[in-house]
Order: structure tokens, then C-alpha cells, then sequence
């Protein structure tokens, strides 16, 4: 599990296709996390599993399988790409984001950047069936970072972003057409398949 705070952001060195997907390696930048092999780091909102670490360059070797390059925005970066860290909660972990398993939901795309006056605000269209899900001033992360909805709209919804979250992650690179990991709120989720469940057994006894 995840916050959705980002700790460091680092950039792709490269990517090795392999007969199960890839092999991403990843630079830190200096990030003091030590990571160990096995360990989840949520990559641009991705949770994957370290499987190698180069304690001399701070590199580390993730292993992506095909579904993950094909769900999420990780098959499409490039040597160089930065993408925001961030390692797994602890019990000693301070919850100042919201709850993020790491389980990109879809990818969206970005409609519009906006900067008028002190405010940073930017529109994402969000597929169909992940529209449900959102709310005002309900919580979603976008390539890992965790956000509070601004405004919700037919196609999708907005988010204002503050200058420190435009300082410490990668969202401040944010163009018309960007494709962006979107993990909605995982408590919503939970509801809503309750309450789906709920109908669902409703309408079996009835029409028993």
C-alpha cells in the first residue's frame, strides 16, 4: 500500500523486452530510500517489485510483465522519461495522502493545462467506467500522486495543483494529450461494489 505522497522522482535509463514483457531499470536521483530485491515501489503510480539493486548508481531493475505495459503508460517511456517513487507504507508511515494500492485502474488522457493567476489546474478526461467513482472533493492519483477532485465533468474531472506538488513530482511536465495512470479512490470502489452486491442479491431473492 501507498499514500500517494511522492518521495523522490526519478527517469528511465532503459527498457529490455523480454519473452514476459520487460525489464525497466530505473534511476533514483539521489533518493535515501535503500531499496532491497523484492521490495514494491509504486513507478509513476505502477506498484512493482524490485528485482535488482546497483548500490553503487542507485539503479534499480523491475521486471514488467505484458499485462502491466499494456494497462498502464509504463510501455510508453522512453530513456530519460522521469516518473514518480515512492516507497511501500510502514506502520510508522504518516497517512498524509490517501489510501493507494499501487493498481492502475486506467489511463486517461490530459485535456487541458491551465494557469491563471496562482492557480495550476488541469482537465482529465477519465474513461466511462471509472467516471462512477469519482466525486467533489474526492481523492484520486494520477501517475502515483495523490490529488483532491477540483471539479467533476461529463467527461472527466480537474484538479489544482500547488506549487509544491508541481515542485516534487513530475506532473509540472503535463501537456494537452498526455496520458496519465489514474487509480481511483479505493474506498469508493469498496461502496460501490458493495452496494452492487447488495442489489444483485435483492434482485435473486426476488425473483426466487
Amino acid at each position: 500500500m501507498f499514500t500517494g505522497l511522492i518521495q523522490q522522482c526519478g527517469f528511465v535509463v532503459d527498457s529490455r523486452a523480454t519473452s514476459g514483457g520487460a525489464v525497466v531499470r530505473i534511476g533514483t536521483a539521489g533518493w535515501s530510500h535503500r531499496s532491497a530485491r523484492g521490495d514494491s515501489i509504486a513507478v509513476n503510480g505502477c506498484c512493482l517489485t524490485v528485482r535488482d539493486v546497483c548500490e553503487d548508481s542507485g539503479l534499480l531493475s523491475f521486471d514488467v510483465i505484458h499485462e502491466t505495459l499494456n494497462r498502464t503508460t509504463l510501455g510508453a517511456l522512453a530513456g530519460g522519461a522521469a516518473v514518480n517513487l515512492e516507497h511501500a507504507v510502514t506502520p510508522h508511515t504518516l497517512l498524509g495522502g490517501h489510501i493507494v494500492q499501487g493498481h492502475v485502474d486506467g489511463v486517461a488522457t490530459v485535456l487541458s493545462v491551465n494557469q491563471v493567476g496562482g492557480e495550476y489546474r488541469i482537465r482529465v478526461g477519465l474513461p466511462e467506467e471509472l467516471r462512477r467513482y469519482t466525486s467533489m472533493k474526492g481523492s484520486i492519483a494520477i501517475d502515483g500522486v495523490s490529488l483532491t477532485i477540483a471539479a467533476l465533468h461529463d467527461d472527466g474531472f480537474d484538479v489544482a495543483l500547488i506549487p509544491t506538488t508541481l515542485e516534487l513530482t513530475t506532473l509540472d511536465s503535463l501537456r494537452e494529450t498526455s496520458r496519465v495512470n489514474i487509480e481511483v479512490d479505493y474506498i469508493a470502489k469498496l461502496v460501490l461494489q458493495s452496494i452492487q452486491r447488495t442489489q444483485i442479491d435483492l434482485l435473486a431473492r426476488s425473483d426466487s
